[in-house]
């Protein structure tokens, strides 16, 4: 096995679990933070943080879902500004009920806004040094990479990782997600990194494989639009149980009966919702990717637990308006 590519001594890293993602710091005369983790365990992202490099200046969030964002509320308390993609930065910023597909995926982020929206090329001084931002849609309307030319380091986001692609939904951003993800990928993929940082996983060693499996994989979804839905289903279905610590047996039906993103799911697979929750449920179960114990299911990936009353943060149509930051 080849050994992970080299980071810079300006770099600091922190591979987590799920259902954080990856943290990336850069310290300096006003550090930085890329994404920032799940709302479960903020506090232990800020700690962690101001223990490496002091206060943060600037967090900057490769996309909005909740295992990136949740840290937003409590750093942008402490003084650190928040930074993100143009379009999900515009939709923060007037309150749209859709913000981070939190109340879609059921999955809660603690409010924040947006104080440096990002675009396409723009130069980012983050830490040490400068970042260009890669406008990267595809998993999100507004993914975004970072890239550090000199050192030839690639913020990746949920793009691609050492095993998997980024789920896309195609209910809520179109059929075509799955063709913006694929040449959201191959525009990466032709600057060459020297590293990938991926949000989930581990730093991969070879990152030209890396991209010729993502590569693959992406065009699968492209050419499977069926094959696309139910593997963003099976991927958020496991991050609701991870974040939950797992859901009662005889609940997990009703709770997916209860869902968008469900609902969704089988009206594009021509299903009925009931249908769907049964055959998900019992799929998940005979792969392994869920586990029954002790009468709950369980998400069985790694993952750390969260504490049940962090969840209890209100839904983006109830957050306060922006201008009360």
């Amino acid at each position: 096995m080849s050994p992970q590519p080299s980071l810079p001594s300006w770099v600091t890293w922190w591979q987590r679990p799920f259902p954080d993602a990856n943290t990336l710091l850069l310290p300096g005369r006003q550090p930085a933070l890329v994404d920032s983790g799940f709302v479960g365990h903020a506090e232990e992202t800020a700690d962690w943080a101001r223990a490496h490099a002091g206060d943060v200046h600037l967090v900057v969030n490769t996309h909005w879902h909740s295992d990136h964002v949740g840290g937003n509320a409590l750093l942008q308390a402490r003084g650190a500004g928040i930074a993100a993609g143009a379009p999900e930065a515009e939709a923060i910023s007037l309150r749209d009920p859709g913000c981070c597909a939190a109340e879609y995926l059921d999955q809660p982020v603690a409010p924040y806004t947006v104080d440096v929206p990002l675009d396409d090329g723009q130069i980012l001084r983050l830490g040490e040094a400068d970042w260009e931002v890669i406008r990267t849609p595809g998993h999100t309307p507004g993914h975004l990479a970072l890239w550090q030319p000199e050192e030839r380091l690639l913020v990746v986001g949920d793009a691609l990782s050492d095993y998997d692609v980024g789920w896309v939904n195609l209910a809520l951003d179109g059929l075509d997600a799955a063709t913006t993800a694929l040449a959201s990928l191959k525009r990466m993929a032709e600057l060459s990194p020297r590293v990938l940082l991926p949000s989930h996983g581990p730093v991969p060693a070879d990152p030209g494989a890396a991209f010729a499996t993502a590569l693959r994989r992406a065009r699968r979804l492209v050419d499977d639009p069926d094959g696309a839905v139910w593997y963003g289903a099976r991927r958020i279905f496991a991050f609701a149980l991870m974040i939950r610590g797992g859901v009662l047996a005889d609940e997990v039906e009703p709770y997916l009966h209860a869902r968008a993103w469900l609902t969704d799911a089988a009206r594009l697979l021509d299903r009925t919702p009931q249908a769907l929750a049964a055959e998900l449920t019992a799929t998940m179960l005979r792969s392994g990717a869920v586990v029954l114990r002790d009468g709950r299911l369980h998400a069985a990936a790694e993952h750390a637990p969260v504490a049940p009353e962090s969840l209890r943060v209100p839904y983006p149509r109830a957050w306060p308006a922006a201008e009360a930051y």
